[in-house]
């Protein structure tokens, strides 16, 4: 016999030992008169370790508070059987099973048994030298439990997170808690039992614990209520994103992928109607997890379609299986719950798009100079263009925050998910200048395509809150860590973040918190304006932040990068693949625009850089609009139509000029001079801009001595041997470089050893 069957057996017969009564029991009992038993077996999370009154608070009591409200006292028994400290491993350095509580669950007799470990398991004492026995010893557990109830209902948890707060989480705690995780869902398929995630609900959630590791009273009732839901299927009936409501837009030319949460094991039925005529039906079953898809066929542009989403409950013998006739009362709320509808009147297909940032890409129609003209031509795109509007609930603006925004803030419900609603003078006013002059120039550019546009950027945010945490952590952890008082975060956006959140710092203050979030932090954008999109089958994204990532290049250009892989992995996630094979999200970016700030110009070449080397990633100019008094320059019209161009030109295939010129080469010409050649360069002009400077580094004002062609001459009489050669290399810039189409250049910096 081998090892760990050894060890197995012996966890079983001591299992058998331990217990009084039979130990074997027929599956088809009789309706039990005591209570159903549900044992909470696990480490500190599960007993409430950290929690001032853990008898209130833990999640097994929670647990029990809500099952009694559903369905009355007396129905269920839930029991603590949680150890702090205690590791899954046998060899660990507190192994459950050696612990008085695994011997009190065994005598519990439970008929569902709901087991948290593995957090412990990450200690290097534990882990690095044991992880080959972390399946067997699983496995031998659940067999444990199942000996002595061999009905029992074996629920098996993926571990609570560990943030980066955590003394060990670069030294190894991350990685070993990724790896066990997996080893915990390949137990669940193993043996058969149900999974339940206890990670996902909570990892956007770092407010919640003080120590990286424990959750407070708020995180224990979110775990309770997780767990509740696995028990019982209770998901709270039949939902959708909030963005699947009337008005939306849905791809055409593609299969349709709409998911949502209903109950578990539910039918759910779609029925796409047109006119009153059904068009296209499909079924699905929602899982344990309460979640479900349902694939439509494809359609060609046009609307209004509706789509009518209906959840039925499922025969008796469908629930049987995970909730026997042993629970009746269980089996009478699956069974005849009633009939649940969702439908969304006004749905239409053509192009999603997602314009996000900050201020610049959320300043207003009625904040512009062309706001006669816009209205104008909102009023003409009825029925062809559709806004969704997501602002902020609180501005960032140089006030402290009353209590109620820290709490809704720390909740994640900082954005206000409006609604969509067809343009018109009234809906356009008040969204972004920019998402709307892109829509209104790819509506009328393309005919008879509804166009949508989700607008959700936050005025002064970071790119760093904008890329979700398990990137973050894994690719860039040290920006996570006290952000608020480190280096990475401009100076202005944390000490805003510090003036917005001073009642949460307040030691005196009621609602005194160290971990009170902001817009600005990491990953909180992500978590708190794109998860809650789902995973939309977006076109495209056009992208206006910066700003308040200038003072630091090279730190922007690893966020960046990583902001783009989050958001595709985000939204390619459960979308069919085809679609993003055949359309890679694509990012139009805008460079930030000309302000006499020291570190703009070498931050607009960064971006000249990020856009030539990222995939599926184009760059808008707007040196030429911006205002010198204000980083909110008014004229917005231009810079929408430019990022249009770019999307006509590269997602929809239009042969147009969509950028101003370009660098091809640069090469010394004859005696003191340098010779520019450009791309994108019909009918190039240019009267200044120009500096170039010899192998020191130091630049004096070019001469142009001639233009022609895509050719441009330079020169200087301070400069014999020029080397390099810079174009817009300040704050705010009069260079004027353009094309026959009037689109403007690059700031750039170059040399000839480039070449």
């Amino acid at each position: 016999m081998k090892k760990n069957d050894t060890l197995r057996v012996v966890i079983i017969m001591a299992a058998l030992c331990q217990v009084s009564g039979p130990a074997w029991g027929s599956r088809k009992q009789k309706t039990p008169v005591k209570p159903t038993r549900v044992a909470c077996v696990g480490n500190s999370v599960t007993f409430g370790y950290g929690l001032q009154n853990r008898e209130a608070e833990a999640y097994p009591v929670r647990l029990q508070e809500m099952l009694d409200a559903k369905y009355g006292k007396g129905r269920y028994e839930v029991g603590n059987f949680g150890h702090s400290g205690a590791t899954l491993l046998t060899k660990g350095h507190r192994p459950y099973t050696g612990l008085p509580e695994y011997k009190q669950a065994l005598k519990f007799k439970a008929d569902w048994v709901v087991i948290h470990l593995g957090l412990n398991d990450t200690d290097p004492r534990n882990w690095p030298d044991w992880k080959e026995e972390f399946i067997p010893d699983y496995r031998a557990l659940i067999d444990s439990f199942l000996a002595v109830n061999p009905e029992a209902r074996i629920l098996v948890c993926k571990m609570t997170p560990i943030f980066d707060r955590h003394a060990r989480f670069q030294s190894g705690t991350r990685d070993w808690h990724a790896q066990i995780q997996r080893a915990i869902g390949q137990v669940a398929q193993g043996a058969g039992a149900q999974l339940v995630d206890l990670f996902q609900p909570l990892h956007n959630r770092p407010d919640l614990f003080a120590d990286a590791l424990h959750p407070n009273p708020e995180g224990a009732q979110i775990l309770a209520k997780t767990v509740y839901q696995a028990l019982t299927g209770d998901y709270g009936g039949l939902q959708l994103p909030a963005v699947y409501s009337s008005g939306m837009i849905l791809p055409r030319n593609e299969p349709i992928w709409v998911e949502g949460v209903c109950d578990a094991r539910r039918k759910v039925k779609a029925t796409l109607s047109n006119n009153g005529q059904v068009v296209d039906e499909s079924e699905a079953f929602s899982y344990a997890d309460g979640s479900w898809h349902i694939e439509l066929h494809e359609r060609q542009a046009g609307g209004p379609y509706k789509l009518t989403f209906t959840a039925t409950p499922l025969p008796p013998e469908h629930y049987r299986f995970y909730y026997p006739d042993k629970y009746p009362y269980l089996l009478e709320n699956l069974t005849k719950a009633a009939t649940q509808t969702l439908t969304i009147d006004s749905l239409y297909f053509g192009d999603l798009w997602l314009a996000s940032g900050q201020s610049n890409m959320e300043l207003r129609v009625d904040q512009c100079n062309t706001v006669e003209q816009d209205l104008a031509d909102a009023a003409r795109l009825s029925g062809r263009l559709h806004l969704y509007n997501i602002p902020a609930r609180a501005r960032t603006n140089a006030v402290e925050w009353p209590d109620s925004v820290l709490r809704y803030t720390n909740e994640l419900r900082h954005m206000s998910f409006e609604g969509w609603k067809a343009a018109s003078p009234e809906s356009v006013r008040h969204f972004s200048a920019v998402a709307f002059s892109f829509g209104r120039v790819l509506c009328d550019s393309l005919e008879d395509v509804p166009i949508g546009i989700i607008c959700n950027a936050v005025g002064g945010s970071t790119t760093e809150s904008w890329i979700d945490r398990a990137t973050l952590e894994w690719e860039f952890p040290n920006i996570l860590r006290d952000w608020r008082n480190g280096d990475f975060g401009q100076a202005w956006a944390r000490g805003r973040m510090t003036q917005n959140i001073a009642h949460a710092l307040d030691k005196e203050s009621p609602a005194f918190n160290p971990l009170q979030r902001h817009p600005y932090e990491p990953a909180y954008l992500f978590e708190a304006a794109i998860e809650p999109l789902g995973h939309l089958p977006i076109r495209g994204v056009i992208w206006y932040q910066g700003e308040s990532n200038a003072h630091n290049i090279e730190a922007h250009e690893r966020l960046f990068t990583l902001l783009e892989q989050s958001w595709r992995k985000q939204f390619a996630q459960r979308w069919p693949s085809e679609f993003h094979k055949k359309h890679p999200l694509p990012f139009y970016v805008v460079q930030l625009s000309s302000l006499p700030r020291p570190s703009w110009p070498a931050f607009r070449d960064s971006q000249r850089r990020l856009a030539d080397s990222l995939p599926d990633t184009w760059l808008t100019i707007t040196t030429d609009l911006g205002d010198p008094g204000d980083v909110h320059y008014r004229t917005k019209r231009p810079v929408g139509e430019r990022l249009a161009l770019q999307a006509l030109r590269h997602t929809y295939g239009h042969t147009l000029e969509s950028e101003g010129p370009t660098v091809r080469s640069l090469v010394r010409g004859q005696g003191n001079t340098l010779v520019l050649r450009l791309d994108h360069a019909e009918g190039i002009t240019c009267t200044r801009g120009f500096e170039i400077a010899d192998a020191n580094g130091i630049f004096f004002p070019a001469v142009i001595e001639k233009i022609e062609g895509d050719k441009v001459i330079l020169s200087s009489p301070s400069v014999q041997m020029p080397v390099f050669i810079r174009y817009g290399w300040s704050g705010f810039t009069d260079a004027n470089l353009t094309n026959a189409q009037g689109l403007p250049a690059s700031t750039f910096l170059t040399d000839i050893y480039i070449y």
